[in-house]
């Protein structure tokens, strides 16, 4: 049974996630401040955390930055719940390491949806035979959850891989905002697009060296190819 920790300080609706997700066959734990949080990812790592921005004594963000600096809490996927409205807010949560968000009020199944997405995405079987896929500089190992470039292991969310792996498997085809919200979040919004822009960004900002292989199709989407065959 797959677990999800709900970080949520207002009590109605924590207990409406826990009933709902509960419903949905998923082992769930509340907790209503950001510093019981803490407490409860340090026993044992949820298999997703749904955390939202605003909590006593520690914030959601503070609870995000905390799970990212941890190399146990890398892969594990966190959808932020804000109330928070403007862009730059929102934005804000992806480029900390969130893999998704909701705002407020939100459906309980368009979030049992988007919780189900992420974790499909952690699921997918991979043969134990297949190599490396090797691009330039860059490596996937998709077996162990691994990314390389040039010698160096990466470390990466479970989403910031996917996308990486999804778009070195294209090996140079475009792919495009709305399919890389299919294969890599799981599901097709129209008002989402930014998502994918902003995981691009950080994603290219840990590739080092290799961040020029990360090129964007302006108004189209992104591929992985030969900086030099740009110019």
């Amino acid at each position: 049974m797959q677990s999800l920790l709900v970080v949520e300080d207002e009590i109605d609706i924590a207990e409406l996630l826990r009933h709902v997700f509960s419903k949905e066959g998923f082992q769930v734990e509340v907790a209503h401040s950001g510093l019981s949080a803490l407490e409860v990812l340090r026993r044992e790592p949820p298999d997703l955390v749904v955390l939202d921005w605003m909590l006593p004594e520690l914030s959601g963000i503070e609870v995000l930055k905390e799970m990212r600096a941890r190399p146990d809490m890398q892969l594990v996927p966190v959808i932020l719940l804000t109330a928070r409205r403007e862009e730059i807010d929102r934005v804000l949560g992806l480029e900390l390491g969130a893999d998704d968000y909701v705002t407020k009020p939100f459906s309980s199944r368009e979030l049992v949806l988007r919780i189900r997405g992420l974790l499909k995405r952690g699921e997918r079987r991979v043969d134990p035979k297949e190599g490396a896929l090797k691009v330039g500089p860059i490596e996937i190992h998709a077996a162990d959850h691994r990314a390389v470039v040039a010698g160096k292991t990466l470390t990466l969310t479970l989403t910031e891989f996917r996308l990486l792996e999804d778009l070195v498997r294209a090996r140079g085809r475009v792919r495009t905002r709305e399919t890389l919200l299919s294969e890599v979040w799981g599901y097709d919004s129209e008002v989402l697009s930014r998502t994918v822009d902003t995981h691009v960004r950080r994603l290219r900002s840990k590739l080092h060296e290799a961040a020029d292989w990360l090129v964007t199709v302006r108004g189209v989407g992104y591929r992985i190819q030969d900086p030099v065959e740009e110019r």
